[in-house]
């Protein structure tokens, strides 16, 4: 039985707790998905220590992509795959994995070296797509499963800056005792957090409490980021947050399942489904009702899967096939009050984010859609945010085939690495919100 079965069969309505897709797996069992088996260091242990942002344990992590230099540090770093614990939307202690890279770059600024916490775009929902297994595997190609370490580029230009770089895998994502909770909100951004406190613990860090940190993020990232700035202040008060780029929130699932819905990137919508309703009652009492066959067999199947996975044999998938009314995911969601109630709680935008934060969004891009990511920049305005709002303007280079999404990644990536590593420096962020009813 795959992990999402034992979620479908295993979930009760009774409580609000969170529960677990699967028993944690004896060490002695290896996890294997998708022809890829996952090491044993990502099975957390039966019983986690108390705090958040604790590390439960290291070792060593070869980079896939990296050079020796002339001081025989290895360029751009020496990275470290960490455990350490967190706390989950339902209140319960999780373990989140990811990976530490101590830059070889020194740190020319002001105070002791800072840190900027990278929380990966969409990688997928099964283990083997997990962003610090991409540090170690840029490309994971085995006739099963596709994966690629898109993010490794944004990595290693933050590290050129001198900045230490913490990578959170997520809720889920390669640990092997539960389901992803694909863009969980209160998941991702207590992941983000407690990755800067982990980071600390790290054996050879340069980092400390007095570290001045950084969020960095686009797409599933920029949302995780954002959560985070806003979570900061009661969850996170101990970690130093000087500023936060986000780029290309998903902020309002709500119009985000309208942009996905058959396009390349389709297999998200399920990502989202399975995570949630491992998580919320509501939304699995909707999923028992409306989702046919065919979508539990692409459900299920999907759990599993990587980008690449979800591309070549989801991409441009209708939701309504998956739905026994034949009526779109998102509409049958608006329909039922508990399941859309789930997707209210996940709204971003309804809390004062602490320090800069830097919103960029593409103004073409039918993924993610726009308009709800410039939403959330002028609801932050409205708290009273320090808020840098970017719109992208690039040509329309095609409907829903992922281009209009990704291609502010690249474009405006040079721009975001260079606005956070000034808040890094102490420098002050000038907001433009002023200028809101002007952009696009």
């Amino acid at each position: 039985m795959s992990r999402i079965s034992t979620v479908l069969t295993t979930v009760v309505a009774t409580t609000a707790c969170v529960c677990v897709s699967a028993s944690p797996a004896a060490a002695t069992d290896p996890v294997v998905s998708r022809g890829v088996t996952i090491p044993a260091f990502y099975t957390p242990p039966a019983d986690l220590p108390t705090g958040n942002g604790v590390l439960v344990r290291h070792e060593p992590l070869r980079l896939g992509l990296s050079l020796p230099g002339l001081d025989g540090r290895s360029l751009p770093g020496t990275a470290t795959r960490l455990m350490y614990t967190s706390t989950d939307s339902g209140g319960q202690p999780m373990a989140v994995t990811g990976a530490y890279i101590e830059p070889s770059a020194d740190w020319t600024g002001d105070g002791p070296r800072p840190l900027v916490v990278v929380g990966s775009g969409t990688m997928g929902q099964g283990d083997q797509c997990a962003p610090s297994l991409a540090l170690q595997n840029p490309l994971t190609l085995n006739g099963q499963t596709v994966s690629f370490g898109y993010e490794t580029l944004a990595v290693y230009r933050l590290l050129a800056t001198g900045a230490a770089v913490v990578v959170t895998d997520y809720a889920g994502l390669g640990t092997t005792d539960r389901l992803h909770t694909y863009v969980s909100r209160v998941d991702e951004g207590h992941a983000m957090l407690d990755a800067a406190r982990a980071a600390r613990s790290v054996p050879g860090a340069s980092v400390d409490a007095a570290s001045r940190v950084g969020m960095y993020g686009y797409s599933q990232g920029g949302g995780a980021s954002a959560s985070a700035a806003e979570l900061q202040s009661t969850y996170a008060p101990d970690v130093r947050l000087v500023g936060t780029y986000s780029g290309a929130p998903p902020a309002d699932l709500t119009e985000v399942m309208k942009g996905i819905d058959g396009s390349a990137l389709a297999g998200a919508l399920a990502w989202s489904i399975n995570g949630f309703a491992q998580a919320e009652p509501e939304l699995r009492a909707v999923v028992d009702e409306h989702i046919n066959a065919a979508g539990r067999e692409a459900l299920d199947d999907i759990s599993t899967a990587c980008v690449g996975d979800a591309i070549l044999g989801y991409g441009f998938t209708s939701s309504t096939r998956w739905t026994s009314s034949g009526k779109p995911l998102a509409e049958i969601m608006a329909g039922e009050p508990g399941a859309q109630a789930v997707l209210d709680k996940q709204r971003i935008g309804t809390m004062k984010p602490t320090g800069p934060v830097r919103v960029a969004t593409g103004v073409q891009d039918d993924i993610v859609p726009h308009r709800q990511a410039r939403q959330l920049a002028v609801d932050w305005c409205k708290k009273g945010g320090d808020v840098t709002y970017k719109a992208v303007s690039l040509p329309n280079l095609g409907d829903k085939l992922l281009t209009n999404h990704l291609a502010p990644l690249l474009t405006d990536q040079g721009d975001a690495v260079e606005w956070l590593s000034d808040r890094l420096e102490g420098k002050p962020a000038r907001s433009n919100c002023w200028t809101m009813p002007l952009q696009p």
